[in-house]
């Protein structure tokens, strides 16, 4: 079982890569100077807690939901501990890699965000609901402003349960929605 949760991430992981590969070697990116952009979903259906609201003055700049994806987990002292995210988000025809840090990283334009939690909204069998403030950017791309990140409407992804072997990992299945704004001007 834990020689085929390993090759599934090694396969996954693969893809993701192979995926951003192929994306930057296809030309797939914005004109110079223009990010792409990417229309919030008109099945953007998502509720949003209070406690994970966004300050005023932002705007919906993308909403993208995890078309696959796991949450990895590392066993450390005999305990399952979040080691990353793998997931890759889309919307339409735009695709974007999400990672440790946690880091989204756009397909199309190579533009990232690098967010850190700032609200979290326990979900009964499944990882949070959260709010998460950008802490660094790269690019002027789709993510070039993006100030926050919510994620939402969250399925699975929990760490697994009981005890482990130091050393193994195990990447679990989850579903959810992200959203991202910039400042509105």
């Amino acid at each position: 079982m834990r020689r085929r949760a390993r090759k599934t991430l090694a396969v996954r992981t693969a893809a993701v890569a192979l995926t951003l590969v192929s994306a930057v070697a296809c030309g797939r990116t914005a004109p110079a100077g223009q990010p792409s952009q990417v229309q919030p979903s008109v099945a953007d259906t998502a509720t949003v807690p209070a406690q994970l609201a966004v300050p005023a003055g932002q705007r919906l700049v993308a909403t993208l939901t995890v078309d696959r994806g796991s949450q990895v987990y590392a066993c450390t002292k005999g305990a399952w501990t979040l080691k990353e995210p793998a997931a890759v988000l889309t919307s339409g025809t735009e695709e974007v890699l999400h990672t440790a840090g946690p880091q989204w990283i756009s397909t199309s334009d190579g533009s990232a965000v690098t967010g850190a939690a700032s609200a979290t909204v326990a979900v009964p069998g499944a990882v949070p609901e959260l709010l998460l403030k950008a802490t660094a950017h790269r690019g002027s791309g789709l993510f070039g402003d993006v100030s926050y990140i919510q994620r939402l409407d969250t399925h699975g992804g929990l760490a697994p349960a009981g005890a482990c072997t130091d050393g193994t990992q195990q990447a679990v299945g989850y579903t959810a929605q992200y959203r991202f704004y910039t400042p509105a001007q």
